[in-house]
């Protein structure tokens, strides 16, 4: 597999990448770096910058064909997945448009991965975890259990529910900064909701959300830590 690192998750997340190579390779997975890969477009696309985002489009699929043909595309962020998943529309009237399409076809969500390969069993880790599920995951991937089987396959994890898991933490891109007071508004019930459910840990897939709801937490004064679910399984692992 190769790993798309984009420019927020590699910034920002590295040890989120760093636990999705190790759990990876557990479960059988060589990872195979591209290093002309640059940013996926997604953050250009939100401000209305189409051009650059066909432009950043362009670089990537040029960038996985060189140096992992056929490779599945790995991603780690829910945003970030949606876009490579749509590269295929970006560029449909681009001379590369048929490698768009074979590069979108490629990309693939860690959970997906790991679910399709079992997880391999992990040890136990003792922790009440509730799910919150990033809006470009369950709506624009349409990826809604895989995360929650990647929990519900580690022994000991307790996962508890969480009411409104299914509705935006109001991070939304580049939303909680150019609509602070709206998006602080958002993420109030989704706060209070975490609080009443009792979590030690808040499991999300994309780093706004992890962002948005471990800033939120932290000025709340919350005891509660903001992990990716990847995270999880790969503490669990080296248990």
């Amino acid at each position: 597999a190769a790993l798309f690192r984009g420019c927020v998750m590699d910034g920002l997340f590295g040890h989120v990448h760093d636990a999705t190579i190790r759990t990876l390779a557990v479960n059988g997975v060589a990872t195979v770096e591209v290093p002309r890969q640059v940013c996926c477009g997604a953050l250009a696309a939100h401000a209305g910058r189409d051009d650059q985002a066909r432009a950043l489009a362009r670089e990537n699929v040029l960038a996985f064909d060189a140096a992992a043909p056929g490779a599945t595309i790995v991603t780690n962020s829910a945003g970030c997945g949606a876009m490579l998943k749509a590269y295929g529309e970006w560029l449909a009237d681009d001379p590369l448009a048929g490698r768009a399409h074979a590069f979108s076809a490629r990309v693939r969500d860690i959970s997906e991965v790991l679910v399709e390969r079992g997880p391999v069993p992990a040890g136990r880790l003792p922790l009440r975890v509730a799910y919150d599920a990033p809006c470009h995951l369950q709506h624009a991937q349409r990826i809604t259990t895989q995360p929650l089987r990647l929990l519900e396959a580690i022994p000991g994890l307790e996962l508890v529910p969480l009411e409104g898991a299914d509705r935006c933490c109001g991070s939304a891109g580049l939303y909680s900064l150019v609509e602070p007071d709206l998006s602080q508004a958002v993420l109030a019930p989704k706060l209070r909701a975490i609080a009443a459910s009792g979590a030690e840990v808040v499991a999300t897939g994309n780093p706004g959300c992890l962002m948005q709801i471990g800033a939120g937490a932290l000025l709340a004064g919350m005891d509660v830590t903001v992990l990716h679910p990847v995270e999880l399984l790969d503490l669990a692992y080296r248990a």
